[in-house]
């Protein structure tokens, strides 16, 4: 693997590679199937994609959270990789009571939460919604309302990063041929959701870093300041040099990041 695919390059044309998985399935919810997989074995870490992404857009992170002694769960979100959904519009709420259906499935009682974009609006519910069952949650580039997002501007990176789901969709998704349409309904759910106020922010007992690229293409540094400050004991960082895309861009520089966050947890 090369240290570093600012430009999103070699994502475009290979994508990104997991290891071979321990444990693979599905937890049927809610109408949809939800793919799952797992590997290693200490403390259980779930990794939560961004929107139109999926599961293997962790790739570089999982070998460095084996090694750290922790076990990796991933899912695919509803719809996106390998799991369905029904004709339902998509739901932030929906998204988080499908991570718990399969740590029920699993028998996790607890777990730490590394979001990405979507994925950290995801693990942000589940920690107000069921603090009981969230360790602390990595929020990495997403907002929690629409204030917080910047103009779209569609650049050659962020192009790549879309061909590149879309080559994965029609490889990995029961439907195919469905990809504009997928598109569709995730960019409506961006447009309004999520929309937390400061008060329900306040609300948040679990431990969370707030982790902002200093690049980021799509979310506001100074709402990213925002959440640090509205979320009680939150840590903001910011990862110089990457935008994004930063767990693809430089994975050592995120992982770091990461690896810290967790072993802050453990303390």
């Amino acid at each position: 693997m090369e240290p570093y695919d600012d430009e999103l390059k070699l994502f475009e044309a290979h994508g990104a590679s997991l290891p071979e998985l321990e444990n693979q399935g599905y937890v049927d919810h809610d109408g949809a199937r939800i793919w799952y997989a797992t590997h290693g074995s200490g403390s259980p870490v779930i990794l939560l994609h961004g929107g139109l992404g999926h599961s293997g857009n962790w790739a570089y992170q999982v070998p460095a959270l084996i090694d750290a002694g922790h076990r990796v769960v991933l899912i695919d979100s509803r719809g996106h990789g390998r799991s369905t959904r029904d004709s339902r519009p998509y739901r932030y709420e929906l998204m988080a009571a499908d991570v718990l259906a399969v740590m029920d499935a699993l028998q996790l009682e607890r777990a730490a939460i590394i979001g990405w974009s979507d994925g950290a609006c995801t693990a942000v519910i589940l920690g107000m919604q069921a603090p009981q069952r969230v360790t602390g949650v990595f929020f990495f580039g997403c907002n929690m309302d629409p204030s917080g997002t910047k103009e779209f501007v569609p650049t050659p990176v962020i192009n790549r990063c879309f061909s590149r789901h879309a080559k994965d969709y029609a490889q990995l998704s029961a439907t195919p041929d469905a990809f504009e349409a997928f598109v569709d309904a995730v960019s409506e759910m961006m447009k309004t959701q999520p929309n937390y106020s400061a008060d329900d922010l306040d609300q948040v007992r679990v431990p969370v870093v707030i982790v902002q690229s200093e690049h980021d293409e799509f979310i506001k540094p100074e709402h990213a300041q925002y959440l640090a400050r509205s979320i009680r004991h939150a840590k903001l960082v910011v990862i110089p040099g990457v935008s994004h895309f930063a767990p693809l861009q430089r994975p050592p520089l995120f992982n770091d990041v990461m690896l810290e966050f967790l072993q802050d947890l453990a303390v």
